[in-house]
């Protein structure tokens, strides 16, 4: 067994005091999102965890990229009948995170995920290379495959049917956004006591803004 509980680093990069803050976590969020995109240092700054509660009843994470941000909620794409798709579909309260170390921040968003309208997931396939487009309709995300082999030929065979031909989006692959109730932000701090701002959506849709212990 490897012993690693001596990994220690000391965060001092930032602070987040309520002076800092606004009362909405989406401007928050594009702040933080666009000083860690200047700083350089997270390659996909775009890059978050998203987690589900599958069908079997387990909790699941994994990484995707977010593709777009506004006051309405978080956007990326899937294809809908992949576990992570039926996850959503079965249960919509998901949980989004991000990590930027090199900014020594986190945040946290818990929310509800729904399809997005067709012409949403529309635009954003034509804007994908071809591809990622073949790539899209070719895979059965999820679904076990026999051979790498397999799955190179089945593109293969499509790049000819679609030879010359307009690539228009499956219908089982598009958007969800996530629409946020919960929105926490971490500013790793010295000495471990992080900075956590939690905001709360509340019924009139204004944001309750607290401090949480480290």
């Amino acid at each position: 067994m490897k012993d690693i509980s001596n990994y220690r680093k000391s965060y001092e990069k930032s602070e987040l005091l309520e002076s800092m803050i606004p009362e909405d976590p989406i401007n928050l969020f594009n702040r933080w999102f666009h000083e860690v995109e200047d700083f350089g240092g997270n390659e996909e700054v775009n890059a978050m965890t998203i987690a589900t509660i599958g069908l079997d009843g387990f909790p699941k994470s994994r990484v995707v990229l977010l593709k777009r941000f506004s006051e309405e909620g978080f956007i990326f794409y899937t294809n809908y009948n992949s576990e992570k798709g039926k996850a959503i579909l079965n249960n919509p309260n998901v949980c989004l995170s991000f990590f930027w170390h090199s900014m020594e921040r986190q945040v946290i968003i818990k929310g509800k995920a729904e399809k997005t309208t067709e012409i949403i997931s529309d635009n954003y396939f034509d804007s994908r290379p071809d591809g990622s487009k073949l790539g899209a309709i070719v895979s059965n995300q999820s679904q076990v495959i026999p051979s790498r082999d397999y799955l190179e030929n089945e593109l293969k065979k499509i790049e000819k049917d679609f030879e010359n031909k307009p690539i228009l989006r499956p219908k089982n692959w598009g958007g969800f956004i996530v629409s946020p109730i919960e929105v926490e932000f971490w500013q790793g701090r010295a000495n471990r006591l992080h900075d956590r701002i939690r905001y709360t959506l509340q019924q009139d849709y204004s944001w309750k803004i607290e401090r949480m212990a480290p």
